[in-house]
């Protein structure tokens, strides 16, 4: 028999192996299953890596920040993942240390993080060189966002001022706005002003005409308002000025301009938005577009009281011209043309004189009446009173003159009884 202190330190000997299991690399050297199963998991963590990464790089063609940002996520993960493998091998697997800085095993794990820091900075540095790249196209962007908010706002305002906004043409709150800044006086004065032009300029080629077709311009002129007694011969002209004006202003102070229109009720905004649309636009474009629009048929009822059948005839041999504006339509001849730039200065006048509140009155000076520098002024600037003691009277009204309120515009007229000034 042995002695009993003999067998207790048997005993801890063999308790001593039991609590100090042997290393994991000896126990994997035993355990091939454990051994295959961790190089499973570690080829798994590579697919899965790889797969990441590819996810990562397509989530860039075409741009998507919220699928790279997903894949980033990914990406970090499964690195996680592997290194998490690594440290359970070297934790499970521990070896002597070794204080060499030669020892392969520190060497190499200093490398690996190396290799990983220098994937991660070129990682970084593509995200950085892409970031900006973004930021370049998200300031062109907002650069052509500022553009055509510009060209948006641009072309806003030019709708508004040609009458084709829709909240206008609704009577908006905004119409309002553009309403009352731009109706002022000075711009119904520049209307007449270009309306008295427009009448010269199309007496000039009428005459012209008459002359060419062999008409007697003092017959015709005495015919239109007889014995008035004029300065000069050339004087006459006033006498066509003032037959274009009387026709053209017929019906004038209507709202309807004496035109057959439908039961339509318009109010003062609906009348300066039609003033808006026209102003900048060319009338034969306008009646192109609309032949039948108010300015259309304004355009083809005053062309059959200006221009007379035998006028016409005389002008052109026939009168196809008249009968194809009596069947609706508008030629595009020169004449027409010239008649079109009349007719759309007088309607101007009309859709503004009618926008004003209240409504801008015309009025007229009668033959015979005297002279009044209030509310006439004289065609004639350069002209010497004949008798002093009396004042000179109208002989022609060549344009009337129109009431805004309280202020007048002064109607131009022709006098006799007063010779030219040379």
């Amino acid at each position: 028999m042995q002695p009993t202190g003999g067998k207790d330190t048997q005993l801890r000997d063999n308790n001593s192996q039991k609590v100090h299991p042997q290393p994991m690399e000896e126990a994997i050297n035993q355990n091939p299953e454990a051994l295959e199963a961790l190089i499973s998991r570690i080829f798994t963590n590579i697919s899965s890596l790889k797969s990441a990464y590819i996810e990562l790089q397509t989530a860039h063609t075409p741009y998507d920040p919220d699928k790279i940002q997903a894949a980033d996520k990914l990406v970090i993960s499964e690195l996680k993942n592997l290194s998490e493998l690594k440290h359970f091998y070297r934790e499970h697997n521990p070896k002597p240390v070794c204080v060499s800085p030669q020892d392969s095993r520190l060497a190499a794990e200093i490398q690996e993080q190396q290799s990983l820091l220098k994937t991660y900075e070129v990682m970084v540095k593509k995200f950085q060189s892409e970031i900006q790249n973004k930021d370049s196209e998200i300031n062109q962007l907002q650069q052509q966002i500022q553009e055509a908010n510009q060209k948006r706002v641009k072309l806003e305002k030019n709708l508004k001022l040609r009458g084709l906004s829709a909240k206008e043409s609704e009577g908006s709150g905004d119409e309002n706005a553009v309403f009352s800044m731009d109706l002022t006086p000075d711009l119904i004065k520049s209307a007449v002003e270009a309306a008295y032009k427009a009448i010269h300029d199309f007496s000039k080629p009428l005459i012209n005409m008459m002359k060419a077709a062999g008409w007697d311009l003092d017959a015709a002129a005495n015919s239109i308002e007889p014995d008035v007694v004029y300065a000069k011969r050339a004087h006459k002209k006033y006498a066509f000025e003032a037959h274009i004006c009387q026709r053209m202003f017929s019906g004038f102070q209507e709202e309807s301009f004496s035109l057959k229109l439908d039961n339509v009720t318009m109010d003062k905004g609906s009348f300066f938005n039609q003033y808006l649309a026209l102003r900048d636009m060319d009338p034969l474009d306008a009646v192109g577009q609309s032949p039948d629009s108010p300015f259309g048929k304004f355009c083809r009822s005053k062309y059959l009281v200006v221009v007379h059948p035998k006028m016409e005839a005389s002008f052109f041999g026939n009168l196809d011209q008249r009968n194809y504006v009596m069947g609706g339509g508008h030629p595009r001849t020169p004449f027409y043309q010239a008649f079109l730039k009349l007719a759309k200065s007088i309607w101007l006048l009309h859709r503004l004189a009618n926008s004003f509140d209240p409504m801008v009155k015309v009025f007229q000076v009668k033959k015979g009446s005297e002279f009044s520098e209030v509310y006439m002024d004289s065609v004639v600037k350069n002209f010497v009173i004949e008798d002093a003691d009396q004042k000179p009277r109208v002989g022609l009204m060549v344009m009337p003159g129109f009431w805004i309120g309280g202020s007048v515009i002064q109607s131009q007229v022709y006098l006799t009884g007063v010779m030219v000034a040379e």
